[in-house]
């Protein structure tokens, strides 16, 4: 009798804790502990681990490094983005405010490059190095990003093209030639980063076939206004310096971008969300373009009112 009686007020405790608990403001809970950060990579194993996005241009670049310390929520961003490829750039950032999509600006900032987060989410160990990486070393890593161009310079490989303007100096600069369309190159790094063997065509090491037209309708996500300050060790979106580090990962909060409720802490938002839209994966073909570099093909009839990538 007295362990039934027992049983039923733990049980009524733990299901009031519970339910205070599910009623308490995101801002009154705590963030999780800071714990001890990632042990330091030497050079030579950062230059690996950048080498796949060295030669990406700075924007594209900055947006990958951003998203990676969010390493968490790629998954689920490449299958959104991926089930969402047929939209337009206007319709995108239309469709990504009325979803309410949970996950930070950093990571929706990649939304309308399905292939960029399909390459990320396919290898989240290299995802989660990188992003544990530029948080708790981030000069290092730019310094990798620097030595890999540099290599890629040398040899002949990495020049200006129709899709970007490449800046050689003590910093190499990779800027679209339309800020308004970011080129996704293809290259492989046991290549570009390696001298050429002889009678090797130096220039289609790189392919600059593949990109995306955003116009200026994913401005609040930081495009078009996303610069490195390479001397400084700086990057910038909307203007605003990046500055998560290993230290404040889970609570801060990047000014640069605009329109968004900043959440109480990292993981502070709703898991779930609404979807309003029809689901369409992308085709082989489809895949094919933005894995080889080829220009982008869309399989898909797009909805009335929207512009084309």
């Amino acid at each position: 009798m007295r362990t039934n009686r027992l049983t039923r007020t733990l049980t009524f405790t733990l299901m009031f804790s519970a339910a205070v608990m599910s009623a308490m403001p995101l801002a009154a809970q705590a963030p999780p502990p800071v714990g001890p950060p990632p042990a330091m990579l030497p050079p030579g194993e950062l230059d690996r681990l950048v080498s796949g996005i060295a030669l990406y241009p700075d924007p594209l670049l900055a947006q990958v490094l951003a998203a990676s310390t969010y390493a968490d929520q790629i998954p689920e961003a490449a299958r959104y983005s991926d089930q969402h490829h047929y939209l337009s750039p206007e319709q995108l950032a239309a469709a990504i405010r009325e979803d309410n999509l949970p996950w930070d600006p950093a990571v929706q900032a990649l939304l309308p490059f399905p292939a960029v987060l399909d390459r990320m989410a396919s290898d989240m160990n290299w995802t989660h190095r990188l992003g544990d990486a530029f948080l708790a070393q981030p000069n290092d890593v730019e310094d990798a990003v620097q030595r890999e161009r540099h290599q890629a310079w040398q040899y002949g490989y990495l020049r200006s093209s129709p899709q970007v303007i490449v800046r050689n100096g003590p910093f190499i600069e990779i800027v679209p030639t339309d800020p308004g369309y970011i080129p996704v190159p293809y290259y492989d790094p046991a290549v570009v980063f390696v001298g050429p063997r002889p009678g090797f065509f130096v220039g289609a090491a790189i392919g600059w076939g593949y990109g995306i037209h955003l116009g200026g309708f994913f401005s609040p996500w930081g495009w078009g206004g996303i610069r490195f300050g390479w001397g400084e060790h700086r990057v910038f979106f909307g203007g605003v310096p990046w500055g998560r580090t290993w230290g404040n990962r889970w609570t801060y909060w990047h000014g640069g971008y605009r329109g968004f409720e900043r959440p109480a802490f990292v993981g502070a938002r709703p898991a779930h969300f609404e979807e309003h839209h029809e689901l369409r994966e992308r085709s082989e073909r489809e895949r094919s373009a933005a894995r080889y570099g080829h220009p982008h093909v869309e399989e898909h009839e797009r909805p009335r009112g929207g512009r084309g990538h």
